[in-house]
């Protein structure tokens, strides 16, 4: 099964439903036409398919090799990387001040959908790069911008991120990783972290580490965690490679279930030297452009994963030939009809597609709202912060939730055949399950949601979600051909205020009301900004259909969000069904009756 890259899709959706031509006169838009973007979708793709794709399974029997600290990448990945770099890929959204070429980011996040399926391992590397870069140029001095960013903007160096410790993974106030100023500037770093992805390989010739650590004497738990940067290799004044930090270690690999091309790391600091990033003890808001970026990056790597697995569903479903059509023979010639026609295999095949094609929206959506922080206007800007802030765990926890989902499915369709190794379905499965695990749980993304997203600057941000969405129903109420649409998104909406007015009045009083409820509370916004982008989409698809267009891509659109619709957007009812029932029956049962 080879992957191919959903360019009429995202071009689609860039170009007639988000419409980015209408954002000229927003930073970084002023040169990027759709015309541009066409080009490089199209280009982009090119490479996803022919260098990325085929290295996906190579990466998985391989994986990575350790010996006495160095870490030796999958056969060819060394090479794609490279080619990567040469061909200026990592540099798409960079800061041109510092190499990169300055495209927004959702131009970005349009290529990154076709690397992370082509291989979620191997756009992992360049993926954790930039968000080091974004790190360091919000956070760093000018100093350490100069030395770092440039090689970090155009993948030439990797970037890490190092938080998680053996003795805590979430509750970061507990890290033991200490930091010990050496008088000149630099401190001495010693702790061990893990699961640190990217964390040595060999495809750059230096690997930049942003690791957490607690300077001797600061508060305790992450009121006293500050950010250092720990260079694999030292930087001379001249900006060449000079000795290596010998006190920053590879210490070994982890074994995994999946992303086996990707080196998860054991990392030793024996007093390697860093620099402190930003300011004494607030290393956690420094560090959270990263996460946050990560976030995003897990989001779009679940989605991909199903939006891969999907495709080798719908291929294996045309070509595998097993009984008869309920309404009679539909390949008469041969000695059974492919499985495609039987109902539920359809079933499973639209709920994937009409999941991958919403989710494909919410990513591109969401990476608009990134691009819209940078708003000249402030009120422009505030709404968009405000948008990333609230949106940011439902777009990691619902589309790593759907991803497995559809991954699944995608192994369902393909029968015993799915559940060996000759097939793509089970790499798919297995590869999928980390991203509803690593950059925060998804059940601490929905505690996140609804313990601070949702109450932030007295519940501005969910107001103005909800403002927009009643400002656009009632826009397109009049629209017969879209009715499905607008009355499905109307009726999630309603839900979802219900559902937040539940927390109001019941989590406060009882804090475990809020916790009982908050993964229904994040699918049931999950589906309802799904319903918002897929009614967005029917409008456009719609138009084009009354423009004259006989383009059959339109008519499969609205097929598609029909069954989202009426298929899957129900879902939000027993969500809100189940929220509504609150804590007791969580929390009742005594720990040891478990």
């Amino acid at each position: 099964m080879a992957y191919k890259a959903p360019v009429r899709d995202l071009t689609f959706i860039l170009n007639e439903v988000l419409e980015i031509d209408r954002y000229s006169n927003q930073p970084g838009f002023a040169e990027v036409s759709s015309d541009l973007v066409q080009q490089i979708l199209e280009e982009g793709a090119k490479f996803a398919e022919e260098v990325i794709a085929p290295l996906n399974k190579v990466g998985d029997q391989e994986g990575c090799k350790w010996d006495n600290g160095k870490v030796t990448g999958p056969t060819g990945w060394k090479e794609a990387y490279q080619q990567m770099v040469e061909a200026g890929w990592p540099g798409l959204s960079s800061d041109p001040a510092h190499g990169g070429q300055g495209m927004p980011a959702i131009v970005g996040m349009a290529f990154g959908q076709f690397t992370a399926a082509a291989s979620p391992a191997f756009s992992m590397y360049p993926g954790l790069t930039h968000g080091c870069y974004e790190a360091l140029h919000a956070n760093a001095s000018d100093e350490l911008k100069a030395i770092y960013c440039p090689k970090l903007a155009t993948g030439e160096w990797g970037g890490t991120m190092n938080l998680t410790e053996p003795q805590c993974g979430t509750d970061l106030g507990l890290i033991r990783t200490k930091a010990v100023p050496n008088g000149d500037g630099s401190y001495n770093i010693t702790g061990q972290k893990i699961w640190i992805s990217s964390g040595e390989h060999d495809f750059t010739d230096n690997i930049i580490h942003l690791v957490l650590a607690r300077i001797e004497g600061a508060p305790a738990g992450i009121k006293g965690i500050s950010l250092f940067v720990v260079p694999k290799v030292f930087v001379n004044e001249d900006g060449s490679l000079g000795d290596r930090n010998e006190g920053a270690q590879c210490a070994g690999l982890e074994h995994k279930m999946g992303i086996h091309g990707n080196a998860t790391c054991v990392m030793s600091y024996e007093n390697a030297k860093g620099w402190l990033v930003g300011t004494e003890n607030k290393g956690m808001a420094a560090m959270f452009v990263m996460m946050n970026e990560a976030r995003l990056g897990t989001g779009l790597q679940g989605h991909s994963i199903g939006t891969a697995a999907y495709q080798a569903a719908v291929e294996f479903a045309r070509d595998r030939l097993q009984g008869r059509s309920l309404t009679g023979p539909k390949n008469a010639d041969g000695p059974a009809d492919p499985i495609i026609v039987h109902p539920d295999v359809r079933r499973m095949l639209l709920e994937s597609k009409a999941y991958v094609e919403g989710g494909q929206a919410f990513i591109l959506w969401t990476a608009l709202q990134a691009d819209l922080q940078k708003s000249d206007d402030e009120a422009t800007a505030q709404k968009a912060r405000d948008y990333m802030g609230l949106i940011t765990p439902v777009v990691k926890a619902f589309l790593t939730d759907r991803g497995f989902h559809v991954a699944s499915l995608a192994m369902q369709v393909h029968g015993g055949s799915g559940y060996t190794e000759h097939f793509p379905a089970s790499q798919y499965l297995r590869d999928a399950r980390i991203t509803l695990i690593y950059e925060g749980t998804n059940g601490v993304q929905a505690l996140d949601l609804v313990g601070r997203k949702l109450p932030a600057n007295g519940g501005r941000a969910i107001m103005s979600w909800f403002a927009d969405i009643d400002a656009f129903v009632s826009d397109n109420s009049g629209n017969e051909a879209i009715k499905p649409f607008i009355d499905g998104l109307s009726d999630s909406k309603k839900k979802l205020q219900e559902a937040t007015m539940w927390l109001m009045q019941n989590g406060m009083q009882n804090p475990d009301n809020a916790g009982a409820a908050s993964t229904d509370y994040l699918h049931i916004f999950g589906l309802t900004a799904m319903a918002y982008v897929w009614a967005q989409m029917a409008i456009a698809a719609q138009k084009a259909i009354d423009g004259g267009s006989e383009d059959p891509f339109y008519v499969t659109k609205l097929q598609t969000g029909r069954y989202f619709v009426e298929r899957i957007l129900p879902d939000a009812g027993s969500h809100l069904a189940k929220l509504k029932t609150g804590a007791d029956v969580l929390m009742a049962m005594p720990a040891e009756a478990f």
